[in-house]
């Protein structure tokens, strides 16, 4: 019996760790709660510089800093499946300081040509995978009647917009 409690405290140690040592750059700390929906407001547009990336913002409106996870979730229309993270990457948090704003782009089509592109006319966008998220529609993106889609991929959560246009190829 004394072998197993003592195995299975350094793995419950390791267990309660792991989030903060998988915690990428501004991330974690032990005290800071989930962002409740209510308090964040989400925006995201087509970029000026490429129509088949759309920038992504989450600004923390509370008086305090939490997180959420450290991939938007991104789907379209009626399509399956969501935005697959780049870097691909273990599970974590990203923290938004009170009043702070995290970044994100998302890749909609890698070739607008393809002809396996689908074209939907909406895209919603939640800052955390517990949260409804909010809906854009293709003209509010600023992508005209659709957004086309294939394969689209997302950035991490980045401190700045430029940060996150770097992270998905724009420069």
């Amino acid at each position: 019996m004394r072998v197993r409690t003592a195995a299975a405290v350094p793995a419950l140690a390791l267990a309660a760790a792991a989030p903060l040592l998988a915690a990428p750059h501004g991330a974690v700390a032990a005290r800071d709660a989930v962002c409740p929906e209510r308090a964040l407001t989400v925006r995201a547009a087509v970029a000026p510089a490429d129509p088949s990336v759309l920038r992504i913002g989450v600004t923390n409106r509370s008086g305090r800093a939490c997180v959420v996870d450290r991939v938007p979730t991104v789907t379209f229309g009626d399509l399956d499946g969501a935005a697959q993270p780049v870097p691909d990457g273990a599970a974590g948090t990203y923290r938004i300081g009170a009043g702070r704003t995290a970044y994100a782009a998302v890749r909609t089509v890698a070739d607008p040509a393809d002809p396996q592109a689908r074209l939907v006319d909406t895209v919603s966008v939640a800052a955390d995978p517990a949260h409804r998220g909010r809906g854009f529609s293709a003209a509010e993106l600023g992508a005209g009647a659709a957004v086309r889609v294939w394969e689209p991929v997302t950035t991490w959560w980045q401190p700045s917009a430029a940060a996150a246009d770097r992270a998905i190829g724009l420069s």
